[in-house]
């Protein structure tokens, strides 16, 4: 099937301005690309885990923290601030895991990090790449065969 963002300009422009809405509002970018990472690895979105792979490595991450990502809980290179919010994209991309998608005590870690603004920041972002690996993943959307 082509690609739904290409039957329907208005969402393309929609999406696209929605995945922008998280720039510049307190999370830096590199952990806006990791949040990205980390949710298309879960929803298995190769055209996803290749573009963000390729921007983290642009950014001039290392090798050992982008090779690390999808095991973060048990790798030394990844701030505090950094796996709340890895945290909070495994919790919010799995809604449907737990009955309590996202509890009080991520929500008090989070915040400890995060004001409110940098929150809603993570939040759009992680809201953003599901929407955009699920259409990816339905249409069978292969890695290398175009860049978003």
């Amino acid at each position: 099937m082509t690609h739904p963002i290409y039957v329907v300009p208005a969402a393309f422009r929609a999406l696209t301005e929605y995945s922008r809405a998280d720039k510049d509002i307190g999370v830096p970018a590199e952990t806006i690309e990791m949040v990205n990472l980390r949710a298309s690895q879960i929803n298995g979105c190769s055209v996803c885990v290749q573009a963000h792979s390729a921007n983290l490595k642009k950014e001039g991450m290392s090798d050992e923290r982008l090779f690390s990502i999808a095991a973060w809980r048990d790798a030394p290179y990844f701030t505090d601030a950094e796996r709340v919010a890895l945290e909070l994209t495994e919790a919010v991309t799995r809604v449907a895991d737990r009955g309590d998608p996202v509890s009080d005590e991520l929500w008090a870690e989070a915040a400890r990090h995060y004001d409110e603004q940098g929150l809603s920041g993570l939040l759009i972002a992680i809201t953003s790449i599901n929407v955009w690996n699920r259409l990816n993943a339905a249409t069978r959307q292969v890695a290398g065969s175009w860049t978003g």
